[in-house]
């Protein structure tokens, strides 16, 4: 070949390479947490099949969630029976029928770091997760992957783990794995 054609050759590789798109970069912990923080509140559908070692069939149940940063979180079951958990702040309030229990996350340390899990993430709060969590991040901005390893025993005796699936700053599954080998997984539909 030519130095004339081993220049166009060298030119066109060049225009490809430009032209061609780049490879998306890792996300990073920090960014993640920063895109969640800066949406301070949403609504969104879920749909949650929990898998239980003595059922055959999955239970099924749907409905909606709502976060109001920094504290709030509300998850109002639809099917297959009405029930709703409202977390503010430290206060769990279970409503199912006209039966109403209401608790402090102070006298139940394990269910705090498992809400916590939830909660801090939408927030944005890496410091409130690492408090409960060894946390790990795979992926991009476009898909990620967010798991959750309990540090504190006490939550560590009900979720060995937890997985959270998003994109952007949307989270868009949630996997909690039991520690007895039961597990959950909730699948997040925004709302417009």
């Amino acid at each position: 070949m030519s130095l004339f054609g081993l220049r166009c050759l060298g030119a066109l590789l060049l225009a490809i390479g430009l032209a061609a798109p780049a490879a998306a970069a890792p996300l990073g912990l920090g960014q993640l947490m920063e895109a969640l923080a800066a949406s301070p509140h949403g609504t969104a559908t879920f749909t949650e099949k929990k898998y239980i070692s003595f059922l055959e069939q999955p239970v099924e149940s749907s409905g909606t969630l709502r976060f109001v940063a920094p504290a709030r979180l509300e998850k109002n079951t639809l099917k297959p029976t009405a029930e709703s958990l409202v977390l503010d702040g430290a206060v769990l309030t279970l409503e199912r029928g006209k039966r109403k229990q209401v608790l402090q996350l102070k006298d139940y340390p394990e269910i705090a770091g498992m809400i916590e899990s939830i909660r801090a993430t939408l927030a944005g709060d890496r410091r409130a997760l690492e408090k409960v969590y060894r946390l790990s991040l795979q992926g991009t901005t476009a898909r990620w992957t967010l798991v959750l390893e309990p540090l504190d025993p006490r939550v560590a005796r009900m979720v060995t783990r937890i997985r959270m699936d998003g994109a952007q700053a949307e989270v868009r599954t949630v996997e909690i794995q039991q520690a007895g080998g039961d597990y959950s997984i909730m699948t997040i539909e925004a709302m417009p």
